[in-house]
């Protein structure tokens, strides 16, 4: 097996990972509800589940039927 030939310094072990950063989610606006969600992703907003501002599924008509 293969062995270094001299100990990689801290500094040169952290240089290498330097390009794993954490990445804020992409958040866009719904433009029917006018609610912010998370990018090609349903939500909810009033009982309601919404997609590319569509309803997908009403809870409030089973809740009254």
């Amino acid at each position: 097996m293969a062995h270094p030939k001299r100990k990689i310094s801290k500094t040169r072990r952290d240089k290498r990972r330097t390009h794993y950063k954490a990445v804020a989610p992409t958040v866009a606006k719904d433009p029917t509800t006018g609610e912010m969600h998370l990018y090609h992703r349903a939500h909810w907003h009033e009982g309601k589940l919404y997609y590319r501002g569509q309803i997908l599924i009403d809870k409030t008509e089973e809740a009254v039927a």
